[in-house]
């Protein structure tokens, strides 16, 4: 049996929503006030939040709700009360990215379907396994995977697969951006990202090197069906209603077995043209791309065109119709929803006829006229008695009168039931100790015996582990294994190979930063520390981890200090002490040139408009990472710290003599000998 795929359209506004529902979306997904990735949209308060659903639900249109930022503690009770209006709307899902709102979500109103942001950086098969345990129905797998990782993943699971099939490609895996927060304080986890990517950033002569083309992958919609992907996602909650109705008819028409008007899409928006390099594995400089002069006054001769698609409502909704007239008794009209709704109206008596009876082809011509609904007559059954006569306008009354009461059932709120929320735990003060220094290296040539021996914890990647076996004897309990951030379906595969030979050579602890890696961490046996990367800013996200088995955490560096500090009552939790911040993961390289790799040493530089060198480390070809060009430190300011359980030392690309001065200088307590910043742990996150 053919796959029936979900075509699902952003909405930004109530423009939007009219060009997604009258262009032939079957679901939509847009935003609350307050808790989602584009808080810059139009967005939907409460009382529009409930009339866009009824509008959706009668339309036979699913309604997804985005709740995928990262909340803080502080706003628990905000959160908690859009959750609220989000049940009470009827909406069909709730996407998430935080775990702590997932888990409210859960408490609150278990109805509402969970499905995982792609902000939740679900990549592989593992992830997804363990979004599946943990209840997730649907998961927006990473822009970044190939068709065969779409197959493997599919093969796994029986979760619903989002894929993005068009719009704007983040240069940095989703989730796993922290550039805007960090050079601008607006950040992309929390729905206000600036978008710095797509400014002139060189990588090895190359302009703008952090700015991709437009996705599209329309014309693969049917390689897509046979991958075995539920839902195609549109991009573009951001754009102009226009946009959305090219794009979703573009989409339909591919779905339909036609030929999609690509041209028209891509005069209304791209950036030089689309790329499908990620899908393909083709990921070269083809697909890097700006917005051009010429492709802003391309929009401007198909806007009023586009227009025209969602001008008025277009019938998409087949209903079924029972006709009935007999002699003495008045005619009736049921009408039956595709949903189930029924609506019946009655007419006159028929009367006998002097010329013409009414046949059922002058019914079936009366109810076809639905023009003005959202309805068409898919079905019509007929019962006459002979030689009646009814006159069309009496027909024609019934007809509207039907359709007029069936709208208005359908488009009648449905709110789920909701919990009350329990509150919070008291905890107890913030303690005053001075937290356990962790020690986190790229090499193993990094370690200085005054860190071997100084050092509680000495984390180094799993690979230089596999390298390197005598640590696991030498280093016993202080040693803990890293997993990279990101593993693609072979790295994966030989992850989880390698982590039942590292146990047995005495590895006990792994530090994972997303979801696959706790799910391969545990399945190997080993006790978890969770990293940065799983974006922890609050207590219920916290919480959730804990319940996957996650004993000790680093949280996210976009915490300020004082909320870090409440934290580490939950579980021992610290934060990055030094380090240049990671702020990209990249999966198609800046630094490539045109011949891929070739010349590079995987350690180069991304530089700004102003001059500013960033380095770029490369992770064994699988994902290179961009680093922020001034360190973090907090050596001198060591008081802040007190009451976390471990501060981390983070080296990535210093040579080691460099490793074993810094470390020597947080010792001393002593200030920073170059440029520094203190990143935002002094700050308040937008």
């Amino acid at each position: 049996m053919e796959r029936k795929m979900e075509l699902l359209a952003p909405v930004g506004g109530r423009e939007q929503l009219l060009a997604a529902v009258r262009s032939g979306a079957t679901a939509v997904y847009l935003g609350g006030k307050g808790f989602n990735a584009r808080r810059n949209a139009e967005n939907f308060g409460e009382q529009s939040l409930e009339e866009a659903v009824s509008y959706c639900h009668a339309r036979g249109v699913a309604v997804h709700v985005t709740l995928n930022t990262l909340f803080l503690d502080s706003e628990r009770e905000a959160i908690i009360e859009e959750i609220k209006a989000i049940a009470h709307s009827g909406a069909d899902a709730v996407l998430v990215q935080d775990l702590g709102a997932a888990e409210l979500v859960r408490q609150i109103c278990p109805q509402l379907a969970l499905h995982a942001s792609t902000q939740l950086s679900t990549h592989s098969v593992e992830g997804v396994r363990q979004l599946e345990e943990m209840g997730f129905s649907q998961v927006v797998l990473a822009r970044e995977v190939t068709a065969e990782e779409i197959r493997a993943i599919r093969a796994a699971t029986h979760m619903k697969l989002e894929v993005f099939v068009h719009g704007a490609l983040c240069m940095s895996m989703s989730g796993q951006c922290y550039l805007s927060s960090l050079i601008g304080e607006r950040s992309g986890n929390r729905g206000l990202c600036a978008q710095p990517c797509r400014l002139n950033f060189k990588a090895r002569g190359r302009e703008y090197a952090l700015s991709l083309k437009d996705l599209s992958l329309i014309s693969r919609i049917e390689q897509l069906r046979e991958l075995g992907v539920d839902s195609l996602k549109i991009e573009g909650r951001m754009k102009r209603p226009e946009y959305v109705a090219a794009a979703v008819t573009a989409c339909r028409q591919a779905l339909d077995g036609q030929t999609p008007e690509l041209e028209r899409l891509q005069a209304v928006f791209s950036r030089s043209g689309f790329t499908d390099g990620y899908l393909t594995g083709k990921r070269d400089l083809s697909m890097f791309g700006i917005r051009r002069k010429e492709d802003v006054t391309a929009a401007a001769g198909v806007l009023g065109e586009l227009a025209a698609l969602y001008r008025g409502e277009n019938p998409l909704v087949p209903v079924k119709m029972h006709f009935e007239m007999e002699e003495g008794r008045p005619a009736s009209l049921t009408v039956t929803s595709q949903q189930g709704t029924q609506v019946q109206v009655e007419g006159p008596e028929p009367q006998l006829a002097r010329t013409r009876p009414t046949d059922e082809a002058l019914v079936r011509r009366s109810m076809e006229k639905c023009g003005g609904t959202p309805y068409y007559l898919g079905e019509l059954e007929t019962c006459l008695g002979e030689g009646l006569m009814l006159p069309v306008s009496a027909l024609n009354a019934m007809r509207s009168s039907a359709l007029e009461q069936l709208l208005a059932k359908e488009e009648a709120s449905r709110p789920h039931p909701v919990r009350e929320q329990e509150p919070q735990a008291v905890l107890s003060p913030v303690g005053d100790g001075k937290p356990a220094l962790w020690v986190r290296l790229e090499q193993a040539e990094q370690l200085s015996p005054e860190m071997e021996s100084q050092a509680r914890r000495i984390i180094l990647p799993v690979e230089e582990l596999e390298q390197h076996p005598e640590l696991m004897t030498r280093l016993g309990e202080k040693l803990v294994g890293e997993l990279p951030v990101a593993a693609f379906q072979k790295a994966e595969q030989r992850l989880k190979e390698l982590l039942p030979r590292l146990k047995e050579r005495g590895l006990a602890t792994l530090m994972v930063g997303n979801l696959a890696a706790i799910h391969m961490g545990r399945e190997a046996g080993l006790r978890l520390v969770g990293d940065y990367s799983l974006n922890i800013l609050n207590r219920d996200a916290l919480e959730a981890y804990k319940a996957l088995g996650v004993e000790e955490a680093i949280l996210s560096f976009e915490l300020n200090l004082k909320a870090a500090r409440k934290l580490s009552q939950v579980m021992p939790a610290g934060v990055i002490g030094y380090g240049n911040l990671p702020l990209m993961i990249f999966r198609s390289c800046p630094a490539k040139g045109p011949k891929g790799c070739g010349g590079c040493s995987g350690r180069t530089v991304v530089t700004d408009r102003l001059g500013n060198d960033f380095p770029l480390l490369c992770h064994h070809k699988q994902y290179s990472q961009l680093l922020n060009m001034v360190p973090l430190y907090l050596g001198d300011k060591q008081s802040d710290l007190r009451g976390m359980s471990h501060v981390v030392l983070r080296f990535t690309t210093e040579d080691p003599a460099r490793c074993a001065k810094v470390f020597r200088l947080w010792q001393q307590g002593t200030s920073f000998d170059g440029k520094r910043t203190g990143g935002l742990y002094y700050r308040e996150l937008k």
